[in-house]
């Protein structure tokens, strides 16, 4: 996992989506990291392909795109209000606004560990994300780390 997020994660975890190759998509963080501080997004987007495509998104301005939906706002909504039932009150990213949205990558994250939701479904298609044709894991081992 450190090799994934480029750190020793900070919190207690479970694999919550593996992708087709068996390695983490995502993660499910505890609501309270190792130090007992909030921790307060509860799926994180591992796999790097994802992510990296999800990148791209943000800075073509995907989050204002997505706030700015109007087709959206309930959707961003109910993310929101779920995450929080679900984890420990928190909103999605630790967003403290449910009509904002702070980052594509934890929604993409929370929607994928949910089995999918518009806001994921948005994102994926606005974004051209996709499982690679190997695993980040792979890829990984073959560039030293990196």
């Amino acid at each position: 996992m450190a090799a994934l997020i480029g750190r020793e994660p900070f919190t207690d975890f479970s694999v919550a989506v593996r992708c087709p190759f068996g390695g983490p998509a995502v993660v499910r963080n505890a609501p309270l990291d190792l130090r007992g501080r909030p921790f307060p997004t509860r799926d994180w987007l591992a796999c790097r392909a994802l992510g990296e495509a999800v990148s791209r998104l943000e800075a073509a301005g995907g989050v204002r795109q997505l706030e700015d939906d109007p087709q959206m706002a309930p959707h961003v909504a109910e993310a929101h209000r779920r995450h929080a039932e679900l984890h420990a009150g928190y909103r999605v990213a630790g967003s403290g606004d449910p009509r904002y949205v702070k980052c594509l990558h934890a929604h993409l994250a929370f929607g994928l560990a949910e089995g999918g939701t518009p806001v994921s479904d948005w994102i994926m298609e606005r974004s051209g994300a996709a499982w690679p044709a190997r695993c980040c894991l792979d890829r990984l081992g073959e560039a030293g780390g990196r």
